[in-house]
């Protein structure tokens, strides 16, 4: 952007600041303003207009530097803007598009508007096809789709990052782009997240949009939208999007500060009446569309944090109602070492199952209804009452069904060795293993169908083939023997 004289001389209109506080200010002089216009002081710093009255405007402040009542502004006639382009992979950037490391400054990036309308329903096409997270209990039991919108959801410390980075890793080894907004995050954990995602060599494909909690809440606020348009930016490109917002409970928490000191009217827990069409507005730029080079998505994961396990928050059930579903870590399954400690039973995907096939779909129906008898076994067994020998293998498989959907933050398991390795131990091949054994097989099974070829497309083949569950788990039954066979000595 150019300097205060230049649009001094341009424009004409010169306004003056009236009063200010932590993050907003309000300003007189500027008949003409627009709301979301962009005003530049004689300091040097920059805002941007949020509401309006009859004689003055309210700024929302870019920087921490206190702007003295009587400074001058004028206003630029500009939205605000944020540099996109290709250049922007593999680093963490801010959103006024300054970058968080040593770099050179790339000159090849394209300002663009953060303010987008959300595309209509004629460029929207239904969701049809899975995104693979390459963790098992979420690609088996609660599948997502590309360009679906899932909240992710629970108390902190419950593994919602280390499976998002997962996702992440998973998708972008599939050479699509990932973008992950850090929203008044940790220094320390914005750092970590690259190194994570360097060390599984896929930073290439991710770009990190990162404010700290030590920011100004003005760049706070701008985070989960300039994510968005980056987003759309890479669509518009030609590539399916993964975008994190980690987190809008966060978010929500600034916008209220920015709300309070600017003395609107307060909500529900003083949360400003508007922050359900902010979130919605957002979240509504996600989805499936049609697009000039073919069928491509952004897909949005939100997440909220949950305080004791209370689903029924305010900003947790605005967001709930405008996703497609969401997964919930329980802070109970953390506690007693399930890793993801996604709670299937509350967790919901409206979209997901229809992406999909009918061997999915059988499994992921086997699975919730065993599950569901399993746990009221569960609960019968703590009584002390004589269990049955039908209650007592019950229980057995469903350890180990346990144990098989536990799986460290460092793995990712593709959708395909999911489904065989379900199927030796549905058809009780892997039975009767000690967890660390059953954990250790796996390990290797995903190892040898990585790296060996002909097993990989053996086991690719199998599961094409199969036109349901039944069918592909009778095939297993008969090739079991003979496939563990190949997997132990593929991975040797």
């Amino acid at each position: 952007m150019k300097d205060f004289t230049y649009y001094l001389k341009s424009i004409g209109e010169i306004g003056f600041v009236e009063q200010t506080t932590t993050s907003t200010l309000f300003a007189s002089g500027l008949p003409k303003a627009k709301p979301s216009e962009i005003v530049v002081f004689d300091t040097g710093d920059k805002g941007q207009i949020v509401s309006m009255s009859k004689d003055s405007v309210e700024i929302l402040m870019f920087s921490e530097s206190q702007v003295r009542p009587g400074t001058r502004l004028v206003r630029t006639n500009e939205s605000f803007m944020f540099p996109v382009g290709f250049d922007l992979l593999g680093k963490i950037t801010d959103p006024l598009g300054n970058p968080l490391e040593t770099m050179k400054p790339s000159k090849s990036l394209t300002p663009r508007p953060i303010n987008m309308a959300p595309s209509g329903i004629i460029e929207r096409k239904a969701i049809n096809k899975q995104l693979e997270t390459g963790v098992s209990s979420v690609d088996l039991v609660t599948p997502l789709g590309h360009g679906q919108r899932e909240l992710i959801i629970g108390d902190r410390k419950t593994g919602k990052t280390s499976f998002l980075s997962q996702a992440i890793v998973t998708q972008a080894k599939k050479n699509n782009i990932c973008i992950y907004a850090a929203i008044g995050k940790r220094k320390l954990d914005i750092k970590s997240l690259k190194e994570f995602f360097s060390k599984n060599k896929v930073m290439d494909r991710v770009a990190i949009i990162a404010s700290s909690s030590e920011d100004p809440t003005g760049i706070i606020y701008l985070t989960p939208f300039v994510a968005m348009t980056l987003a759309e930016y890479f669509r518009d490109e030609g590539y399916d999007v993964l975008l994190v917002l980690d987190d809008l409970s966060t978010h929500a928490k600034f916008y209220r500060e920015v709300a309070l000191l600017s003395k609107r009217f307060p909500g529900r827990n003083s949360y400003p009446a508007d922050i359900f069409y902010t979130h919605a507005a957002l979240l509504e730029r996600a989805g499936n569309f049609i697009t000039k080079k073919g069928e491509k998505s952004i897909t949005c994961l939100p997440v909220a944090e949950t305080i004791q396990g209370d689903l029924s928050g305010y900003i947790q059930t605005n967001i709930m109602s405008m996703t497609d579903g969401h997964l919930y870590f329980d802070t109970d399954l953390f506690a007693k070492g399930r890793r993801p400690a996604i709670n299937p039973f509350l967790s919901v995907t409206r979209v997901g199952r229809q992406t999909q096939t009918n061997t999915q779909r059988g499994i992921s129906r086997e699975i919730l209804s065993f599950l569901t008898l399993f746990e009221k076994m569960q609960n019968f067994s703590h009584f002390g009452a004589e269990l049955s020998e039908s209650s007592k293998i019950t229980l057995s498989v469903g350890d180990e069904i346990i144990k098989f959907f536990d799986q460290d933050t460092s793995t990712i398991i593709p959708s395909n060795i999911q489904i065989v390795l379900f199927c030796l131990l549905w058809g009780r091949i892997m039975q009767n293993r000690e967890s660390q054994d059953t954990r250790h097989d796996m390990g290797k099974a995903v190892k040898a169908y990585q790296e060996n070829k002909v097993l990989k497309k053996e086991i690719d083949e199998l599961v094409r083939k199969a036109s349901s569950f039944t069918e592909l788990l009778g095939i297993v039954k008969q090739k079991g023997d003979k496939l563990l066979a190949d997997i132990t000595k593929a991975s040797s």
